[in-house]
């Protein structure tokens, strides 16, 4: 894959900016920025275990939800601190040193050229887990790229409907998009597994349900049934609102108990192994303060 950043089409807008000039649609120039470093203790149970995740928030974004959770670091209000690959390395072995059960990179694959030369300083010095926290909107090809340095894949699967992809993430082609990354990245993982509770090796794929959007989540939830079987589903609740006011009123609330249970019963009925949050986990009291 050309990693060339003066002519950058690395994730799927290709949007053929000269990043060391500009910033690309990501929002992101030449320099890896790094928002926020820290113990996650709020992410799925085998991920943060007891003593949390080793997390590493990066800015910018290649997706940039119009209701994204994380706005302030992935539309450019916080730009972040600059890391070189070796010194990102350096604080991905303090988190180990710290007790992190593993490194877990959010929101990278605008980095990618970077990421992959920090990945290969690290990987060899580290004994836990890389975890690769995806939006979901990557090429395959991108992830391909990453074969060998992640041991788990965190991906999103946002929505099924180009319809509604293209309304709230203006990217009508997130649907095909997502599922050809994720099948690259159950195929690089195989079967899921975990170790002392602790998840060592596999995908999970997230849904996060949002607010009239349920019965999109019943048909994404057919869909990994369908056709990722070796991984592991993760329902989440925690969409709030109050984080990034939306234009459109139909998101400017909590998900409802019915919308939820709805998703939660067509992973039940298919039998899909995984997670799910509680209803109070739809609270600012679990995202990080950038």
């Amino acid at each position: 894959m050309d990693l060339n950043i003066q002519n950058c089409k690395i994730c799927p807008r290709e949007c053929g900016a000269n990043r060391t000039k500009t910033q690309g649609a990501c929002g992101a120039d030449e320099h890896m920025r790094v928002a926020k470093i820290m113990l996650h203790r709020y992410e799925e149970p085998p991920i943060s275990g007891t003593k949390g995740s080793g997390a590493i928030f990066f800015c910018g974004c290649s997706l940039r939800c119009g209701y994204c959770q994380n706005a302030e670091i992935s539309r450019g209000k916080i730009a972040g601190e600059i890391y070189s690959p070796s010194r990102l390395a350096a604080a991905a072995l303090q988190l180990q040193s710290a007790g992190a059960h593993n490194i877990n990179l959010i929101t990278a694959g605008h980095y990618l050229p970077r990421v992959k030369e920090f990945l290969s300083i690290a990987k060899p010095k580290l004994h836990i887990p890389v975890v690769y926290n995806s939006s979901g909107y990557e090429k395959a090809e991108a992830v391909r790229e990453l074969n060998g340095l992640v041991d788990i894949y965190l991906p999103d699967y946002k929505y099924v409907s180009a319809d509604a992809a293209q309304k709230y993430s203006a990217a009508a082609d997130y649907p095909e998009i997502a599922e050809k990354a994720i099948a690259e990245m159950v195929a690089q993982t195989g079967e899921y597994k975990e170790k002392d509770g602790l998840a060592v090796k596999g995908t999970v794929i997230r849904h996060l349900v949002l607010p009239s959007l349920s019965k999109d989540g019943v048909l994404i939830m057919q869909r990994i049934s369908a056709l990722f079987p070796a991984a592991r589903v993760s329902v989440m609740s925690q969409y709030t609102p109050s984080f990034n006011r939306t234009d459109y009123g139909e998101l400017n609330r909590k998900v409802t108990a019915m919308e939820y249970n709805r998703v939660l019963r067509a992973a039940q009925q298919l039998n899909l192994d995984g997670f799910m949050q509680s209803r109070d986990s739809a609270s600012d009291f679990y995202t990080p303060e950038f």
